[in-house]
């Protein structure tokens, strides 16, 4: 393969990532491609809920909801506190909340 810019694909090489980074970085960007989930994590960033509440929400079966939740949950997007028979939703951290609202802020431009 011919390179036209040897010193560019070196530093582009050493600025890469490792392979198994990249696929837990498109696990995250996975949960961005769905609408309902981004529905989800907007509610979560404002107040933890559980999933009855989300449901009413988004007027969505709690089956559903929960389904999307075992996804967030699944790459340690959300965290789960349990209060009686109760389980209650949060996002797990304020990395998610910026990178949803860089991309808001991108389609509004």
């Amino acid at each position: 393969m011919k390179l036209i810019d040897p010193e560019a694909v070196q530093l582009c090489r050493s600025a890469m990532l490792c392979e198994n980074d990249y696929d837990d970085m498109s696990q995250i960007f996975d949960m961005f491609g769905d609408s309902t989930r981004l529905k989800i994590m907007s509610a979560l960033f404002t107040h933890e809920l559980c999933v009855s509440d989300l449901s009413a929400l988004l007027e969505m079966s709690t089956s559903a909801v929960s389904h999307q939740l075992a996804s967030l949950k699944k790459t340690k997007l959300v965290r789960t506190r349990k209060i009686g028979k109760n389980v209650y939703y949060s996002m797990a951290d304020e990395h998610i909340e910026n990178i949803y609202r860089m991309a808001y802020e991108h389609i509004k431009e």
